[in-house]
Formats: C-alpha cells, structure tokens, sequence
C-alpha cells in the first residue's frame, strides 16, 4: 500500500475539515472515555482484547486481516457502556407505569437486567423470581404450545445461534428466525438461486487495487466506518468509486479517516461517480444498464458461454422492456445507465456492494437478482478484486443464518426439506420439524391473529424494527406468554400482557466462559475470548438460556439440548455445517478461519446444480406514482440498528424529526427548512420538518424507526417474506 501523500484525493485543504459539517470523532473519543466512568481499564480491555460486537467487518481488538493499521469506529465505541454498565435497580420494575413512554435509549441507560424477572397478567410490574421459577413458568407456558423465537443480531455469537435453533427444533417447530430476515434475506434467497451461495463472495482486500467498487443502495460511511479506511486505501491504489443511490450520501462524498493522518488531516474524496436513481427504482437503472453492456457487446462471452446459464432469456427479456420504461422507473437517463456500462465494460475487475437500500423492498429478491446479472455478464467472480457483496451491519447476521437460526433454513443454509431435516434427526437424536416454520414478519401476524401462544425474544425489540409499531404492540399484548432475554430494557417489554411475562438477564459476547465466535461479511469465522471483568448479577449466557427452556420444557429430550460450554458447541457446529470446518479449533484472541478461502468460486464453479451461475430475466416492478405524491425511504442517521445515539446526524445534520426533500420538491412547494408537515400514506401519517438534502426529486427519506408508523405491515417481498421500508404518501404543510 502506498504511504505517499496524494493531494488528488484530498476531501479539503482545510486542516481536520475545521468549519466543514463533518462528525467529530475525537469528540466521540472523549464522549466514549467519559461513558465508561468506573469501568474504563474493563473497556479498555474489551476494545483491545476482543472481536468487535458493532457491524461485521470483524476486527480483532484494534486490527483486522486487511491491514496493518489501528481500527477504531464510533459505533464500536458508542456499545462499550452496554458492556460495561452496572446493574440497574429492579425496584424500578415494580410499577413500569413510572417508565411508560420512555425511549429506548432512557430505558438502556439504566442499566443491565440483573436477575430473572416476571409479570403476571394483571399486574403492575415485575417482581423478581429465581431461575429455577422462571424456567418453570416459562415450560408451563412452552409445553404443547404454538409457539416462535426470534433472535437479533446485536453481538450474538454462533454459538447462542446455534444451541437456540436447536432448542427451538428440539421442541417440535421451525418458527425460529432472526434479525437477518430483515436486513438481508433477499440476498440469501436471490444468491442462492444464482450463485449458490448466500455471502459475500469475495473479502475486503480485493476493494483494494480494484478497478472499480459500486455501491448500491449502501452507505458504510454511517453504517460500517471501518471500510471507510477501506476506500481510502483503494483510492491510493488508484480505484474508483462509483454510488446507485437516491440520496447522495454525504459521508460518501468525503470522509476523514481518524486514524490515518493524511485522511484525518486533509479528508479523503470517495465518490467519483454518482448515478441517482429513485427509491424502488434500481431494477429500472440495473436492466438499463445490462441492456447497454450487450448491445455494445461489452460483455464477458467466454465467461458467459463457459460459466452461466439463462443468457439468452435475459437478452430477450431486456428487448422487450424499452428505453422509456426503464427510464421512468428508475429516473435516470438512458446515457446515465450508458456511463456505469461503460465503466462496467471497461472495468477488468469490480466489487458489487449492496445493502438495506436493494433488500428491504417487496421486490427485494428482483433488486439483488439484477445485480448478480451484472456481475455474471462481466465475469466479476472467483479472481482478485472481484466479488459480489452484501455488505453486513451487524456482526451476528452472517453467522445467524448459516448456523440454522432461521425458520426456511436448517444449519449449514440447507432448505428444510424431509431429507434435510432426517440429517438433523440423525445428528441430534430427536425428530426435526419437516416443514419450515414462521418467520420473524409471520409470528407477529399470527400473534395478532390469536394464531400463536407464546413467543421468546432474545434481543430486539419489534416495536422499533417492524412496520406499524401499533399493529405489533396489538400482537405482543395477545400472547399467553412472553419471554424477553436481553441484558437491557426494551419498550416492547413493558407492552402489558394477557399473560404471563418474563424478562432473562443475558451476557454479552465478553462475559462467555470458554470465548465465542462470530462470521464475518467476508465469511472469517473469527474468536472471541471471555474477558476479565466485572459480571452482571445472575446473567446466563443465551446458549445455556435457550438449553434450559427446552429441557424445563420436555425432560426426555434435555441430554440432546444441554451443552457443557461453549468449545462443546463449536465441536457441534464442525459436525453440522461443514464449511464451518476448523471452528472447533479456534481458541486464542485473534484466532480465526474464512470458509471458503479469498474467493468463492475460484475453481470456475459455482455451487449450483449444474455449476454455472444462473442469469436471471428481471421484470421491472409496477410501481406508479400518482401526481401529487412522493415514494419515502427510510434511513439510518446517528445509530445502530435501532439503537439511536444522537437525535442529529453528523454528516447532514438531520435530527430524527427531518424530512428529507430535494431542493426542488422544496422550492416547487415553497417548503422552507425547518417547514413542519405531515407525510400521509392512506390513514398513517408522519409529521416531521422539511430539510433540503441532494435526493432525487419526487423522493423522500424520514428516519427509521420513528418513520415505521407510515409502513404497511402487509407489504413483504414473495420468498424472503422481508418487510418493504417504503411507502407511497402525499405531503401537507402544517
């Protein structure tokens, strides 16, 4: 990599941006150095010694295997006092009237959940019971139930993921799904289809020297800041950048790097070229483009001939949607989808890198299609600097889903099928379910329909993640038994109930005898040890929690769920996923191992049937717009996940109340900044403040959570079943 300075890629030539709207991470330094009072050589240790619990770029301690430098991000350090803060006083529960309306971010702040906790139906709050009662109420309210789990992915390790999918089975359901059916499930069913393979097919050191990195509909500058000093390098190393996008992301224009000093004192220019698209809009633009590289025959024919199958079909189908369509979808030109083609077509390497923007749509599926097209007509896979990637936020949705913790899938990604699941029968030594169960989207609808008795929630709070926190708070309170495992408070706990209630105290990944591990975006299944520090009342680790609900639940089977730790859960995993082959050995900090190695697919073929990567005729959704109305996105601001750290973003300086507007929608509307209006989707409505932003005219982007009241629960893509973040509103001034 090169040290030499570059002024060609500098953001400014201002010193550290001084005057430039730009987040302060050195104030974030202190603002992390003052949130850990009383516990700051336990944190230290926690950012030195162990795998990063924030987004899944997977850094051990401080470093990473892409390169030699210091990594530290805001994320990171906005988590460290939800590991080490104290116990909070459970006095408080006793009447949760006095905690009702509270943010999520007022409740975290008082404290780890120290001890099993309950609340019977009627009752004005929680008292505390032993483990052993909760364990009994909760197999009383389990035995001969319906009934779902869900787990999220804030720093859950394999090994929870693991032992809870298996505990859940174990009881005679599938209804067992986690925080990857809303972020990125779309990719796991469209890659699977296409390639084979539900991951990132490359790693983060073939951005670097690249030709050519396209971001679509994915904003690491707020969600992954480590790739950041990714991009910086790639820049060095002469790649471009290119952004699909409705909103031109600030923080992917220009980013200062902290811990790199030229970055850090002069910025670094990201983006060099950017296309707008609008929000539903990018099938339209992808197709577009597509269409452009084989009418200039840009495409890769040997790769094609030789490695794929279906071309043809998607030459066809591309003749028959015409330029005007493809426009009006996308808004974009046809010469704007010509100039990615040629970039395409001229690139010799290139990295496709997709999130939240492509996924959470009721076409998702068709979104993340379109792009492997693209990679599949350029031969972008299985070499250097080449790779299609669907870029992980959270360090726990990777390995959730292959470790089985999903209700269309067993371990390994296997579908649930009778053979499939006569294999785990098999290993596990009692009957698995041959049917797939609920998903996450499906268990609060049957909730709602009085079609589901019980459900356990580890983590996450569906109040703040899904559409119509209303709908899901009607579906909370109609369960006969709830069973909230976390270490904090959440508002969806003290949703009232027709039953009984119960709050487990969890551990973090740091507390773990016997250390745990976590799969990266690039597939490293990396170590994690237990860290030296103070512990949290009577906190279980989840692998033992989800154990022990079962056996309390069926005695017969409690030899099949019980692990002696968490080594013995590794040894497990080897035996079930064999791509996972080598975690049981993983032991020490840092210790670590990428399935698949740099590139999947490096022997020419794909894990299909017949071994060839499958092009996929993409039919451009039906979307209109009726005149007068706006399509809004949601968005992520200063947070992670729905985890709110500031109510004003850094890089725009939005607060969680802005509606973001072009200036042209602003000005055509004589909107002021500042301007108070509601945004109206049928009998939902949003009020919030108008902020110019560089948006596509005609779209619109308020902040997720507070934004989910407009969504429509009912609107979910075909097979991912993944919620659609996007609604169709009008806008009036108040």
């Amino acid at each position: 990599m090169s040290r030499r300075l570059d002024p060609r890629n500098w953001a400014s030539w201002r010193p550290f941006g001084l005057g430039l709207r730009k987040p302060n991470n050195y104030l974030e330094l202190l603002k992390a150095f003052r949130s850990v009072k009383g516990n700051r050589r336990y944190a230290w240790r926690i950012l030195t010694q162990g795998t990063c619990d924030g987004c899944a770029l997977g850094t051990r301690g401080m470093r990473d295997w892409t390169m030699d430098e210091v990594h530290l991000c805001n994320i990171r350090l906005r988590l460290l006092p939800l590991n080490t803060m104290p116990a909070l006083d459970v006095s408080l529960l006793g009447d949760v009237s006095g905690l009702a309306g509270k943010k999520s971010a007022e409740l975290r702040e008082l404290g780890r959940l120290p001890y099993p906790m309950l609340r019977r139906a009627g009752e004005p709050g929680f008292s505390r019971v032993s483990w052993d009662e909760a364990l009994q109420v909760a197999a009383d309210g389990l035995r001969d139930a319906r009934f779902g789990a869900y787990l999220t992915s804030r720093g859950m390790p394999n090994e929870n993921y693991y032992a809870a999918q298996k505990a859940v089975r174990a009881l005679g359901t599938n209804s067992v799904d986690n925080a990857a059916r809303i972020c990125h499930s779309p990719s796991t069913v469209a890659l699977k289809q296409t390639i084979g393979a539900a991951a990132t097919t490359c790693s983060y050191t073939d951005w670097i020297g690249s030709d050519l990195i396209v971001f679509i509909g994915s904003n690491p500058s707020n969600n992954q800041p480590v790739a950041m000093k990714y991009l910086y390098h790639a820049k060095k190393a002469g790649t471009r950048v290119a952004m699909i996008n409705a909103y031109r992301e600030p923080g992917m224009d220009r980013y200062w790097v902290p811990s790199n000093a030229e970055s850090a004192v002069f910025g670094t220019k990201i983006t060099d070229e950017f296309f707008g698209v609008n929000v539903g809009g990018d099938i339209g633009f992808l197709n577009g483009v597509l269409k452009h590289l084989i009418e200039n025959d840009w495409v890769d024919k040997t790769f094609v001939d030789q490695r794929t199958s279906g071309f043809e079909e998607v030459r066809r189908a591309l003749a028959e949607q015409s330029w005007e369509e493809l426009e009006a979808l996308s808004g974009a030109t046809r010469d704007e989808m010509l100039r990615l083609a040629r970039l395409l077509g001229e690139a010799k390497s290139a990295v496709l890198v997709w999130s939240m923007g492509i996924t959470q749509h009721a076409f998702g599926e068709d979104n993340v299609r379109s792009i492997v097209n693209l990679a599949l007509a350029r031969g972008f896979l299985g070499r250097d600097n080449c790779g299609l990637m669907p870029i992980r936020g959270h360090s726990g949705v990777q390995g959730g889903a292959e470790m089985g913790a999903y209700a269309t899938g067993l371990p390994g990604g296997l579908p649930i099928t009778p053979e499939n699941a006569a294999k785990f029968t098999d290993i596990w030594g009692f009957e698995v379910p041959t049917a797939p169960g609920l998903t996450a989207t499906d268990m609060i609808d049957a909730a709602h329909a009085g079609d589901l008795d019980a459900l356990i929630s580890s983590g996450g709070n569906f109040l703040e993640v899904l559409p119509d926190p209303g709908y899901c708070r009607e579906a909370l309170a109609r369960l006969k038994l709830r069973v909230h495992i976390d270490i904090v408070l959440s508002s969806q706990m003290l949703v009232p109930s027709e039953g009984d209630v119960l709050l487990l105290p969890a551990q973090t990944r740091y507390e773990m005898t016997g250390g745990v591990t976590e799969t990266s975006t690039e597939r490293r299944i990396i170590f994690s040890p237990e860290i030296e520090g103070p512990r949290i009342g009577e906190a279980w680790p989840e692998w033992k929690i989800f154990g022990e609900l079962a056996a309390q639940t069926n005695p017969e089977i409690s030899a099949k769920v019980r692990f002696t730790g968490t080594s013995r859960i590794r040894e497990e995993i080897e035996q079930a996923v064999p791509f996972y082959q080598g975690i049981s050995g993983l032991k020490g900090f840092g210790d670590n191992v990428q399935y698949g190695g740099r590139h999947l697919f490096a022997d020419g073929r794909f894990n299909t049937p017949d071994g060839r990567g499958v092009f996929s005729a993409v039919e451009p959704p039906a979307l209109e717009r009726p005149d007068g109305t706006f399509m809004v996105a949601t968005r992520r601001g200063k947070q992670f996940n729905s985890m709110v750290h500031e109510r004003r973003d850094g890089f725009n300086g939005a607060m969680r109340e802005a509606v973001l507007m072009s200036p042209y929608d602003a000005d055509r509307l004589g909107l002021p900044d500042g301007t108070p209006v509601e945004l109206s989707a049928g009998e939902r409505s949003y009020q919030g403040k108008v902020l110019r932003a560089p948006l596509m005219p005609g779209n619109l982007q308020i902040h997720w959570p507070e934004g989910n009241i407009l969504l429509d629960e009912t609107r979910r893509s075909p097979q991912a079943r993944i919620p659609d973040y996007n609604a169709l509103v009008t806008v009036r001034r108040l």
